[in-house]
């Protein structure tokens, strides 16, 4: 299909879902995503979208574990129309049959993402449309952290917030952890047990990232893991929060959109996703501070490029562990750490 195919059949196909009989009855589109920052997300996508639309837009929120129970409790007759995943949650998800593979000829928006968010997880189950860069942020006036190693730095006994086994953050810690420890066994059994063996000094495995401004702000901890996305919250408090860049270098992650399998509302989940991969939305949704864009004719000001994991050199230097390596090794994780550090 040539270029000028494409972007025929991707600029009518919003003028033709508000022409349709569906459309009349305002059609309601179920988004599964994160929890956070969907108050800027409805002002930045969802909002605008549905004015062009002119159909309803409902997100469940929740994190990632939660939300893939949900859509494997409903396959065959799903809810969602879109989920919003970690690239190695998404290919669980497609590994379960709960999503379909994109047909990326109806997203015009497609050719304009870097190379890396286009297919990673392999068949076109997904599309990138924002990386992270995961680091430790801590308290500059309580602690210095120069090295994954200062996580168990007596300083931080009592103040430190990780992420627990089910969050998207978790195999990024014992990820870097055990580079930090020179761990070499991809079952992370050093950073596992080192991780144990301060579980009485950790004030809490967080279990949603919204939770850390709070702990923050009330005191409770000078450190904690988290991804970029959670950085321009973080700074709001207006607390000397520094982020770190230790030695053993920074991790990172890729979120995409994918078509739940069975959607009653595909040719509006298309344009929806199409409209999230937009050259305006990812401005929009970037200049917000909520989301790094992954694509790559976004422009940004230095003081937002500056809070946010900002273009293709910087995904570049991220250390990941690729999707199927997580699956691979992901019963192993979470059976040392509910032997280790749950009990």
């Amino acid at each position: 299909m040539s270029n000028k195919r494409t972007l025929s059949l991707s600029a009518s196909l919003l003028i033709g879902l508000t022409s349709s009989g569906a459309m009349a009855q305002q059609a309601t589109l179920v988004v599964s995503n994160f929890a956070i920052a969907q108050d800027l997300m409805r002002k930045d996508l969802y909002a605008p979208f549905e004015a062009k639309c002119n159909c309803k837009i409902v997100v469940d929120a929740g994190n990632a574990a939660d939300r893939l129970a949900k859509l494997e409790a409903r396959k065959g007759n799903p809810e969602a129309d879109i989920a919003v995943l970690a690239d190695f949650t998404a290919l669980e998800a497609a590994r379960k049959d709960l999503i379909e593979p994109i047909d990326t000829s109806k997203l015009s928006n497609f050719n304009k993402l870097y190379d890396f968010a286009k297919d990673p997880i392999g068949k076109n189950y997904g599309v990138g449309y924002t990386f992270y860069a995961t680091s430790i942020i801590y308290r500059k006036d309580k602690i210095e952290i120069n090295s994954w190693a200062d996580l168990w730095s007596p300083k931080l006994k009592n103040r430190l917030a990780l992420p627990n086994i089910t969050t998207t953050q978790a195999p990024l810690l014992l990820f870097m952890v055990e580079r930090a420890l020179n761990g070499t066994s991809p079952d992370f059994a050093a950073s596992i047990d080192k991780i144990g063996s301060i579980k009485g000094d950790v004030v809490t495995f967080y279990e949603r990232a919204a939770q850390l401004t709070q702990l923050f702000q009330q005191d409770e901890i000078y450190a904690t893991v988290t991804g970029r996305y959670n950085w321009p919250l973080i700074t709001k408090l207006n607390m000397p929060i520094a982020w770190a860049t230790p030695k053993e270098g920074l991790t990172g992650g890729l979120n995409v959109l994918t078509v739940v399998k069975g959607s009653k509302n595909k040719e509006l989940a298309y344009a929806l996703i199409n409209e999230w991969l937009s050259t305006e939305a990812q401005t929009r949704i970037a200049n917000d501070l909520v989301d790094s864009p992954a694509n790559r004719d976004v422009k940004l000001a230095p003081e937002i490029a500056d809070q946010l994991s900002y273009g293709e050199d910087v995904a570049k230097s991220l250390k990941v562990i690729p999707p199927e390596q997580v699956l691979a090794n992901r019963d192993a994780w979470i059976a040392g750490w509910n032997t280790k550090i749950a009990r």
